[in-house]
């Protein structure tokens, strides 16, 4: 990522050691035969992981005791440590604080639905975007997340399902949200090969739809284009929060170096190529930007392209200016949207009893 400016990079820390879900299949084999073991016990590692959930190497009882100690060791160092989870919704939603290896906070989301069971991940601790509305922008960037870290919050929240820790029995983890702590586009490398490792079939990966994965970007051109040769056919969603660039440039500070037109016109070139409608997020703050006049050029703005809005009721975070939208305000902006053919809906919030909004966790905590 090197045409993004050095204030997106994130501090100088260190990721972690190594862990399996770093490697692709091919780097799995290498790596156990490096250690001495035969090739195909990386794919006993990667069964057990991606398609049985087990992050614990010593519970690998399919493997020898020698290898399950030699190879846990090497590629299955720890990443995520419970701090503790909250539930609320009826318990179907739950919101685990993961401690790292470092000592870094990091938050995932985990959400039941009739239909489908998501979870809502984190791509770096903290976030760079200073967003001045979100409690991760508030905190600032701590530094990436490697790809297993990515990862193992997707697997432990597959075994959570799997275990029926949920209402509802056991069930499937079936839909991925990039849309936690962090700019998933600023630490693209990371995110791309996470992104693999969900999609790819079993014994490689999870083998999740490319469909049922949302990436969220406050709109980083160079790396949204660079997204759009890859082949993907995730679901991009862009962090608009407001049409015109004068707000914006508060709301979204990134929008100074990439305005509107830019953003969307980058949008546009990821529905071209994969056929598939992207997702406006666009919180609604009271005040600020929920006037009228703001969802007609939003609607006049978006009534040609392929494009869906999410309106998000604001979650404030303790101590914040910002409030959410009133609910007539709000219908108003979803009927002026919709009259002008745009495909809008407010998103379902959830966890606002369990500081749900990105980083308020991980900042009380703190």
């Amino acid at each position: 990522m090197s045409s993004l400016p050095l204030v997106f990079a994130a501090p100088k820390r260190a990721l972690p050691p190594r862990h399996l879900a770093d490697l692709d299949l091919d780097g799995r084999r290498a790596a156990v035969a490096e250690l001495g073991h035969s090739a195909f016990r990386a794919d006993q590692l990667s069964r057990q992981y991606f398609a049985r959930f087990e992050r614990d190497a010593s519970a690998m009882t399919d493997l020898p005791g020698v290898a399950r100690q030699v190879l846990g060791e090497s590629l299955f160092p720890p990443l995520l440590t419970e701090v503790r989870h909250l539930d609320t919704d009826n318990g179907d939603t739950r919101k685990t604080l993961y401690r790292l290896h470092d000592g870094t906070l990091v938050e995932s989301v985990l959400m039941r639905y009739p239909d489908r069971i998501t979870i809502c991940v984190s791509s770096q601790a903290g976030c760079g975007m200073a967003c001045p509305f979100c409690a991760t922008g508030q905190g600032g960037l701590k530094r990436n997340l490697s790809t297993a870290e990515i990862v193992d919050q997707v697997v432990a929240a597959a075994a959570t399902c799997a275990r029926g820790e949920l209402p509802g029995g056991p069930g499937r983890l079936s839909n991925v949200v990039f849309m936690g702590m962090g700019e998933p586009l600023a630490n693209y490398p990371r995110v791309l090969a996470s992104l693999r490792r969900l999609i790819d079939e079993p014994p490689a990966g999870l083998g999740l739809s490319q469909r049922s994965i949302t990436l969220s970007t406050v709109g980083l051109v160079p790396a949204i284009d660079k997204l759009t040769a890859e082949d993907l056919n995730v679901t991009l969603a862009i962090s608009l929060h407001a049409p015109d660039d004068e707000l914006r440039n508060t709301l979204v500070p990134v929008n100074t170096r990439w305005n509107v037109a830019e953003v969307l016109g980058a949008a546009d070139r990821y529905a071209a190529r994969s056929g598939r409608r992207y997702s406006i997020e666009y919180a609604m703050i009271r005040d600020v930007n929920d006037h009228a006049w703001r969802a007609d050029m939003l609607g006049e703005m978006l009534s040609t392209r392929l494009a869906h809005v999410n309106l998000i009721p604001l979650n404030p975070t303790p101590g914040s200016e910002w409030d959410a939208s009133d609910k007539h305000v709000e219908r108003e902006f979803l009927r002026r949207l919709q009259a002008r053919g745009v495909s809008a809906t407010v998103r379902d919030t959830r966890g606002r009893e369990i500081a749900g909004a990105c980083g308020q966790l991980a900042a009380s905590e703190n």
